[in-house]
């Protein structure tokens, strides 16, 4: 198992970048990955292309964005970097001004998943971007990544569990477990954010044994709407995506259980 701190290492964590546009600030992301011999430059214009071509989606949570791109041979090996701005930017998102901007370059779609899911699963206890914004030397920053359990600074309160219906509001009978797709432009990035807090979610409602969760990219989700009883993404890939043929839900903040569990309870009419 990839743990986070093996992906990132003290030399790749600037708590004090500076950027005058997002472009500069994934920029300043991708020259870390550089710097670490984790990616050849090109990575960080197919970063900055990714954003060009699918929008701001990759502005997952309220101050953060996780950029990242497609597998490529400009990247030598799994790796991350994490770059706290002094003076934020704006990427034209609803989660707009960013000052964390987290960098992902990704071999293949498998070695890095369970570092993200342990990210997701650090962003989504309460407090944890007022901490993880406080802490001033990259071995406490590590640290933190380490050890998520001293992240929670206050108990969430969590929503009351609901019971399974037969199908979702669309009303079309399903048999066995039912899927949603939690769809990036890449699959490999943001929609794995997505999924852990869905997962986290589904928990709490005890709906774990009947809903499987599966994170995707835009194109495989196409194929995949068939499968899946509705989709969660950004606004900006929902576009992308068009009419699936299942309900598509737009999640503004991938960190959110609440915005997440307002979703489900839409979707299945609880």
């Amino acid at each position: 198992m990839t743990s986070l701190v093996d992906l990132l290492p003290a030399e790749a964590i600037d708590l004090h970048g500076h950027a005058e546009d997002w472009r500069a600030a994934i920029r300043a992301a991708g020259d870390l990955l550089v710097a670490t011999g984790v990616t050849t430059p090109d990575y960080t214009s197919e970063m900055i292309g990714n954003v060009e071509e699918n929008g701001p989606y990759i502005v997952i949570a309220p101050g953060f964005a996780f950029a990242h791109a497609r597998p490529s041979p400009a990247v030598h090996r799994t790796g991350m970097s994490w770059v706290r701005l002094d003076k934020p930017v704006e990427f034209d998102s609803p989660n707009d001004p960013v000052d964390l901007v987290v960098a992902l370059a990704a071999a293949d779609s498998e070695v890095h998943t369970d570092a993200m899911a342990a990210l997701a699963k650090v962003l989504l206890e309460p407090g944890a971007e007022e901490v993880l914004r406080a802490v001033q030397t990259p071995r406490q920053l590590r640290a933190l990544l380490l050890d998520d359990a001293v992240i929670a600074a206050r108990t969430a309160e969590k929503p009351a569990p609901a019971k399974v219906s037969a199908a979702p509001a669309t009303g079309r009978p399903r048999s066995g477990p039912l899927k949603i797709l939690t769809v990036c432009g890449n699959g490999v990035g943001t929609s794995l954010f997505l999924k852990s807090t869905l997962e986290s979610v589904l928990d709490r409602w005890h709906w774990s044994p009947y809903i499987t969760v599966e994170a995707t990219d835009t194109i495989s989700a196409k194929g995949k709407a068939g499968e899946a009883v509705a989709v969660l993404t950004s606004g900006e890939i929902a576009k992308t995506l068009g009419d699936v043929g299942i309900p598509v839900r737009v999640i503004e903040n991938f960190t959110s259980a609440g915005e997440v569990d307002r979703a489900l309870r839409e979707l299945f009419d609880v």
